[in-house]
């Protein structure tokens, strides 16, 4: 393991962190962008299907924000170091597969948006605190929103599964 570098990085490898990592969640949310349309089909109950579109709404936000942010930075994005979040995204937890109850596959679909809200929420917790470093404060701002949109989503996928569970 390398010597833990104690030193601030310099701006411009600090920059390649951020477009590195905001690169990584771009992509990752533009494949997500593309998929959701079959996500909202499979689920069979009504609330979760209205809580995928609010979330696919809120995806293409995100997405419009960091093309802002890309001009803002002027950089381009690149998908070059991107497929392990495309990899999740496009693992899906095998939802394909038909389960022999509606509940499983329902929670399988709320466990795996969870599952990509909580790396965005990471994510944009990281970028964030970059941002911050490079005052980068359009940016920041960007991201908190992004960041703010992915807390809720992920209480709202745990109020539908509350909801669910305790249907009669």
């Amino acid at each position: 393991m390398d010597n833990l570098n104690t030193e601030p990085l310099d701006p411009q490898l600090l920059k390649q962190v951020f477009v590195h990592n905001l690169n990584r969640i771009y992509f990752g949310k533009r494949y997500l962008n593309t998929n959701l349309a079959h996500l909202i089909k499979q689920a069979s109950f009504t609330a979760l299907q209205q809580a995928i579109q609010e979330f696919w709404d809120d995806v293409k936000k995100q997405i419009a924000r960091m093309d802002e942010i890309y001009k803002l930075i002027n950089e381009t994005p690149s998908d070059k170091n991107c497929n392990p979040i495309k990899s999740i995204i496009r693992d899906e937890f095998c939802l394909d597969e038909k389960q022999a109850m509606s509940i499983l596959g329902d929670m399988d679909l709320i466990m795996y948006l969870q599952l990509l809200e909580h790396i965005n929420i990471t994510s944009c917790r990281m970028l964030i605190m970059v941002a911050k470093l490079l005052k980068y404060d359009d940016a920041k701002q960007l991201l908190t929103e992004c960041f703010d949109e992915s807390i809720d989503n992920d209480q709202l996928f745990m109020l539908i599964s509350k909801e669910y569970l305790t249907e009669s």
